[in-house]
């Protein structure tokens, strides 16, 4: 799901692109992707120890690091990577990890002695009165003889119940109890229900809400005629991921309860569209009241999440793919020709899908609609994807290509959970990166496949593989693999651990079976399971079968532990051949030893300058240390360790061998992933504490010449998470003139205006320096963006869409409240939501406090979508001047923004970004002291994870904070 609930994402809501990179889309996805948006991981309430094994789980609490035997022997013909010699049996070290999860209730699962074998459900929304009639008949197999029927119920009113055995015998309930707590309806029936077939009818209401979750209300403005005033109106929408569907109906709402659903929708208006996961079967008008009944064809076998309905007022574009299929995007009344684009892209995703699966999408339609409230990204429901509408549109004239890319990699990622994820469902929420982190990685074979021009996979390592890295290091992360019990604790997962270091490490596996390989195993695990629900041992057990490598012992290392190895190197000259010491052991944020031994399976790749294109040897690090020799390499060149940025660790050099980079990143004859990662490990070591500030800061100026895309991205979110840091010194401006001096040469190379044969990568650069030139207060820049956007404001030219959102906080930064109230006038005129949320997301650039607060209010005001609202208030978060702002904002509105986001990952993003960048131990001990007298469910593991990066910034700033100055004085 894209949330992506993400995402995804943020990348600095304020900074002109990006500190982290990637918009967190599914089920957390909100974005912008001129603010790229990325997730956190969150926790709910309270406290348990998990400890996590190699082999599963343990409740003993402690902290240690086992030693066991492998399931697997290695031999050669295992692995690509190994030497034969190296090959004997493996022993591998897993760290037993002492886990923080919320257990803020007990918790157990749905009992199995009645369980449900079809859903025959009937809605009737009213949006008028915001209220839905529902109407279920479930036909059940009771296995055991019970007193009792328990299944989850949330919000909802019951008004009738009664079950009736397969003799027809009717039994009613003596008392129907209702857990708000547990979320479950308990029916008591005070005689035991024989064993065997029945069905269960229920009678109930509930609110069509303004929550974004469940059976909820989206609202539009529409214009009835040319000439006319808008009209506000309104839609019903489902959003029942992960576990809302109780919220619609009465259900046994757990992944593995598959079933079939037939459902009607009946309504009392012939111009609203009724859509379901299945296509329409009859329709007709009632006798007595006229009103409409909407019949939906039967659904496959699917879980409750997976369920979803729409009703409003909509136009749409169709198409058949080549195999068939009818794909709909459904778009706002007098927008269809902007779902021309998804429309595209969905068509060609279909028939991509099924020749690498090598099975065929089993629906005869698959609708996406866009939809005006939603709280994720997209949603991945089975034939009827739900969309926000940033997410989805595209106008020729108004979408930024960053965005129009955006739009092809969630397409391609909620039609891979047709497959991985509808199709075959993880087990329990445990196994959730099985889709999610599955569907991280596939979308970026479709879009390579669909638009090479993106280069998207050098995208990746910047999008999704070191955000991984980002939170992975931190001691508040978690493994893939997380146990999960009350629904309270599941959206917490929905993070970069689920999707992007899922996609990271499916990314390795891919490179270690290889691709014809990987596609067998795909096939063999989605036809062996196809309609059932799976364990994470099920994908290895198929893609052992089909690559006979041992998978699952290398895997588990990087599933079932948390965290991530660095590999520290050494070499020595011995004649013509260089000597290589590799080592690992788990890299921690701020730079301690991991006190238990953890230990990976590492394929661990090296290249040359003699051939730094190819793979020159490789190898598998199965102990804590091993001793590497590359034959025919000369003392002066280099040598690169994990060459394309492939393994999911950091690499640490040793200063002679980092140095041997420096004419290679000037020429340009290291690749550009190692480029980059070269870079990123570097950092990294620097907020670690194990290298200087000041040694990056010199690397840096060896990118000056650099003219690759994604690199500068990686440059670009090395100088954001600096100018965070350096914000809380009184030398900001040394550094922001360091900024303007690195960009100075790739700023003259692009220009303003786009070249009538400019690639797709040169515009998103263009983009990405301008915003960040505009941020380090460039004259000529910020000047030359004034002059546009008075061009923009009066029509005599319109800016690109590419450079609206640079443009725009540039010239925020500099303006009065003539320029904020401007802003409020493009907001109010504009009619694409990408649009919207270009302009309120630029608000937190002006510099004035006292208009700085009017944009806090300006977020809460009914101008501003609940779904939009965080995203502004972290604009002026993301700023030196809005920070404290922000922050005592966030304490002072915390009850209303409970009431609006409680639970939720909206709320969670919100907290994450109004605390992290903060750098002193008197503020991170305040955060602590309010969040522990204002209980915030859904935010616990996000709060300590903001103050954990806080001390790691302050440590950072303490550490290096002079030789910084002294450093940046001398550029002058």
């Amino acid at each position: 799901m894209s949330v992506r609930i993400a995402c995804s994402m943020i990348r600095q809501a304020q900074e002109p692109v990006f500190v982290g990179h990637r918009l967190f889309r599914y089920r957390y996805s909100l974005f912008q992707q001129e603010n790229r948006f990325r997730p956190t991981d969150i926790l709910v309430s309270g406290v348990s120890t998990l400890l996590l094994r190699g082999s599963g789980y343990s409740d003993r609490r402690s902290t240690s690091c086992g030693k066991g035997r492998t399931k697997y022997g290695i031999s050669a013909a295992h692995s690509q990577f190994l030497p034969e010699s190296e090959f004997l049996q493996h022993r591998a070290k897993f760290c037993i990890h002492s886990l923080t999860m919320p257990v803020s209730k007990p918790f157990e699962r749905l009992p199995k002695s009645v369980i449900p074998k079809h859903y025959n459900l009937k809605l009737k929304p009213d949006l008028k009165t915001f209220v839905f009639e529902g109407q279920e008949t479930v036909k059940v197999e009771v296995n055991q003889a019970t007193d009792k029927i328990i299944l989850n119920s949330l919000d909802l009113n019951i008004r009738s119940v009664k079950y009736t055995s397969l003799h027809g015998d009717i039994i009613k309930p003596l008392d129907i109890n209702i857990s708000v707590e547990d979320e479950r309806l308990i029916l008591s029936f005070g005689e035991p229900i024989p064993v065997g077939e029945g069905s269960l009818e229920l009678h109930f209401t509930g609110e069509l809400n303004d929550k974004m979750k469940g059976f909820y209300r989206s609202q539009y403005v529409r214009i009835p005629g040319e000439g006319r005033d808008p009209v506000t109106s309104y839609s019903a929408v489902t959003q029942l991921c992960s576990t809302h569907a109780r919220r619609m109906f009465p259900c046994w709402d757990e992944p593995s309860v598959k079933t079939t659903f037939d459902i009607t929708v009946i309504l009392d208006s012939s111009a609203l569209v009724a859509l379901s996961n299945m296509p329409v079967v009859s329709e007709q008008i009632e006798e007595d009241g006229g009103l409409r009944v909407v019949k939906f064809d039967t659904t496959p076998i699917m879980s409750t999440y997976l369920v979803a309905v729409v009703v409003g007022e909509y136009d749409y574009v169709e198409d058949k793919s080549h195999d068939g299929v009818l794909v709909r995007v459904y778009t706002p009344v007098g927008k269809r020709e902007q779902g021309r684009f998804a429309l595209y892209v969905a068509t060609k995703v279909l028939p991509y899908y099924k020749d690498y699966f090598q099975i065929a999408y089993p629906l005869p339609k698959i609708d996406l609609i866009a939809i005006a409230d939603f709280s994720a990204g997209a949603m991945e429901n089975w034939g009827l994807v739900t969309y926000r509408e940033t997410c989805l549109l595209v106008d020729p004239e108004n979408t930024s290509a960053v965005r129009k890319q955006w739009i092809a990699l969630v397409v391609g990622h909620e039609l891979a959970h047709q497959w991985f994820g509808n199709l075959v469902t993880m087990e329990w929420w445990t196994h959730l990166w099985l889709n999610e982190g599955y569907a991280s990685f596939v979308e970026f074979l479709c879009v390579a496949h669909l638009f090479p021009e993106y280069d998207i996979w050098t995208q990746f390592v910047t999008d999704t593989y070191i955000p991984a890295l980002e939170l992975d290091c931190l001691k508040n992360s978690h493994p893939i693999e997380v146990p999960v019990g009350h629904p309270s604790e599941i959206d917490e997962i929905f993070d970069d651990i689920s999707y992007n270091k899922g996609a990271s490490v499916i990314r390795m596996l891919h490179k270690y079976i290889g691709d014809e390989d990987f596609r067998k195993g795909m096939n063999l695990y989605l036809t062996r399971h196809q309609y059932k629900n799976t364990f994470t041992e099920d994908l290895w057990s198929a893609l052992e079968e089909a690559s006979n490598k041992p998978v699952g012992a290398v895997m588990s290392t990087w599933t079932k532990q948390m965290g991530f190895p660095v590999v520290k190197v050494t070499n020595k000259q011995i004649g013509s051949d260089r000597k290589l010491v590799i080592t690992q052991e788990k890299f921690c944020a701020d730079g301690s030893s991991s006190s238990s031994e953890c230990q990976w399976l590492i394929p661990v790749m090296f290249s040359t300058s003699q051939k730094p294109n190819e793979v020159v040897h490789y190898t598998v690090l199965q102990t804590h240390s091993s001793e590497v020799l590359l034959k025919n390499v000369a003392a002066h060149e280099w040598v690169k360790v994990n060459p394309g940025t492939v393994g999911f660790y950091r690499t640490q050099y040793p200063p002679d061998m980092l140095a041997q980079f420096v004419a290679a990143i000037h020429e340009k004859s290291l690749p550009p992933l190692d480029r980059l990662g070269l870079l990123d490990d570097l950092f990294a070591m620097v907020q670690a504490g194990h290298t200087p500030t000041v040694e990056v800061l010199k690397l840096m100026e060896a990118f000056s010449d650099e003219d690759n895309f994604t690199v500068w991205c990686s440059i670009n979110n090395c100088l954001s998470k600096l100018s965070i840091l350096l914000s809380h010194t009184e030398y900001e401006d040394l550094f922001k003139a360091y900024g303007r001096r690195l960009m100075q040469g790739v700023a003259a190379r692009l220009g303003w205006d786009p070249r009538p044969d400019e690639s797709h990568l040169d515009t998103l650069l263009r983009s990405l320096v301008i915003g960040r030139l505009g941020w380090f207060g460039d004259k000529a820049v910020v000047a030359e963006a004034k002059k546009r956007f008075q061009g923009h404001v009066s029509g005599e030219a319109l800016l690109p869409a590419d450079l609206r959102s640079p443009v725009y906080k540039a010239v925020l930064s500099v303006g009065d409240e003539s320029t904020y109230n401007t802003m409020l006038t493009l907001y109010r005129e504009a009619d694409l939501h990408e649009e919207k949320d270009r302009i309120s997301r630029a608000l937190g650039a002006i510099g004035d406090e006292a208009i700085l607060k009017k944009v806090l209010e300006f977020a809460m005001s009914d101008e501003v979508r609940s779904q939009d609202t965080v995203f502004v208030i972290i604009s002026v978060a993301m700023t030196k001047r809005g920070r404290d702002l922000a922050w005592r904002f966030f304490r002072e509105n915390w009850q209303e923004l409970m009431n609006r986001y409680k639970s939720g990952f909206l709320l969670a993003r919100l907290v994450k970004y109004t605390t992290e960048n903060f750098a002193s131990e008197e503020v991170a001990a305040e955060i602590e002291a309010f969040f522990r007298d204002h209980h915030s469910p859904g935010t616990e593991r996000t709060v300590q994870q903001s103050c954990e990066t806080i001390h790691l910034n302050a440590a950072w700033l303490q550490r290096d904070r002079e030789a910084i100055r002294e450093y940046l004085s001398r550029g002058k």
